[in-house]
């Protein structure tokens, strides 16, 4: 991709800081050995891999002699007196908050907090793992018993810091549920990696690895699933939100031997809050099917539940 002198200016702008260096690489046409080169005649000293490494995001210039390397690089590239280095500041302080975005815990959220926490810490989790939801297709599927038979999403994320490579997919069975008897279907775009849970509260976490390894502002579509049936009737299935997101779309398919005579959506700020947003939803004929679709994701939880009888 050919980049010009106002996509440069637009970079030392509005960075970040990666995009802009290597904007300034293409456009002053010169390849790393050739700016290590320029580097080492004033006395400093920087490998290509890190030049390489700033210029992808895999790295930041952050010691007192890469940063003295950087304002290097602003005189062999011919660039405004501190304008790489302000774009480092103002990415670390933006980066800094975006890894602490508001929201909800998982105790205001899960009943079973304490499982859902644990299993979180024993995986080394951060508060949101560097991802926002972009989008969410999620599919349920209740079988001839009325039980949980298994879900599929696929979900579209974007990241807010570079090096994210993985997804922490959270399954809650219905009571009963045996989590050692759940499996895990890495469906499309990544894989299963480490899988936990706790027998008593039927939460699994399993880790997803993703085919690629994100930079801030990528965003990334992925498959998975869990085959459960392990629980006893099913009557209802809920989606908690720790974060604001994007769209997101339950459906709950029934089998045809066992169809509920009502199916409501509803609304909850909190785990133990009480269920507002109610509204009726008609089970198609054919399909045997519901859903919803929220547009604008807020922190709090979303579901359908549906009586038997």
């Amino acid at each position: 991709m050919s980049h010009t002198e106002a996509d440069l200016a637009q970079l030392l702008h509005t960075g970040p800081f990666h995009l802009a260096l290597r904007t300034a690489l293409a456009v002053r046409g010169l390849p790393l050995q050739r700016v290590q080169h320029h580097l080492a005649h004033r006395g400093i000293r920087v490998g290509v891999t890190s030049l390489s490494y700033w210029q992808q995001g895999a790295r930041r210039p952050q010691r007192p002699e890469s940063l003295k390397a950087v304002r290097a690089l602003e005189e062999v590239l011919q660039l405004p007196g501190n304008s790489l280095l302000r774009l480092l500041t103002e990415d670390t302080a933006a980066r800094s908050e975006a890894e602490r975005p508001a929201g909800r815990s998982y105790r205001s959220l899960v009943e079973a907090s304490g499982s859902v926490e644990e299993l979180l810490a024993e995986l080394e989790c951060p508060a949101d793992g560097g991802l926002h939801t972009v989008g969410h297709h999620e599919r349920v599927r209740i079988g001839a018993g009325r039980e949980l038979v298994g879900r599929e999403s696929q979900h579209v994320v974007r990241a807010h810091r570079d090096g994210v490579d993985r997804y922490l997919a959270i399954h809650h069975g219905d009571p009963g549920c045996d989590p050692s008897r759940v499996v895990v279907r890495a469906v499309e775009n990544c894989r299963t990696g480490r899988v936990r849970w706790h027998a008593g509260t039927g939460v699994l976490v399993a880790e997803l690895l993703f085919d690629a390894r994100l930079r801030a502002g990528e965003t990334y579509l992925f498959s998975y699933g869990f085959e459960d049936g392990t629980a006893g009737a099913s009557g209802e299935y809920v989606r908690g939100f720790s974060f604001a997101g994007g769209q997101y779309v339950l459906q709950v398919r029934f089998d045809e031997a066992a169809l509920p005579v009502r199916c409501r959506r509803f609304a909850q700020v909190s785990a133990g809050a009480p269920r507002g947003g109610r509204a009726e939803l008609t089970l198609s004929g054919r399909h045997r099917t519901v859903h919803l679709v929220e547009q604008g994701v807020r922190p709090g939880i979303l579901g359908i539940d549906w009586d038997w009888s």
